[in-house]
């Protein structure tokens, strides 16, 4: 047994999941006084017969979690958990996630709830539009459009200045 269960401290594991079950692992960690974290994504789904896109909030990692706990005293608890299959390992012994990671990833978490993938904005940034009919296109990053992944740009063209609402992964910041 390694010398972090021995001192018996509290350390990160990667707990998986049944499918689906992320939720209902996490909130039954939870209930044994346990810290989790189940990062979250916001992704766009297209419907294939409108073409309509909406915003569904899924786990980053499917059918995975991160729990906090002293191996020696909670493993067999937190394994036999509804919602959980197993605590992932090496050589048949759970294998714990270093405090870093597991903090770096929090830090990406924004005001939905969810982890920030990509590059962050600020107003002001030189933004290059990669597709469409305005591609190759230079614009002035201005704000974020609430509750979507679009942006707005102030585009400048020659003798013409205007506001543009894109979706955010169209865009590349320039310089």
């Amino acid at each position: 047994m390694s010398s972090e269960n021995i001192e018996g401290i509290a350390r990160w594991y990667v707990v998986h999941t049944l499918p689906n079950h992320e939720q209902r692992a996490d909130s039954n960690l939870r209930a044994w006084h346990l810290e989790t974290f189940a990062p979250k994504i916001k992704a766009r789904r297209v419907n294939p017969f409108t073409g309509a896109s909406t915003f569904v909030i899924r786990p980053l990692f499917p059918r995975y979690i991160f729990a906090r706990f002293n191996l020696e005293a909670l493993w067999h608890k937190v394994r036999y958990t509804r919602g959980v299959s197993d605590v992932v390992g090496f050589g048949g012994h759970p294998a714990p996630v270093d405090d870093a990671i597991i903090e770096m990833m929090q830090l990406q978490v924004g005001e939905n709830e969810c982890i920030q993938i990509g590059e962050t904005l600020k107003y002001g940034d030189r933004m290059l539009i990669k597709a469409g009919p305005l591609k190759n296109f230079i614009g002035i990053f201005e704000r974020e459009v609430d509750q979507s992944e679009r942006v707005r740009l102030l585009l400048t063209a020659i003798n013409y200045q205007g506001h543009l609402e894109i979706e955010r992964e169209y865009l590349q910041k320039v310089g």
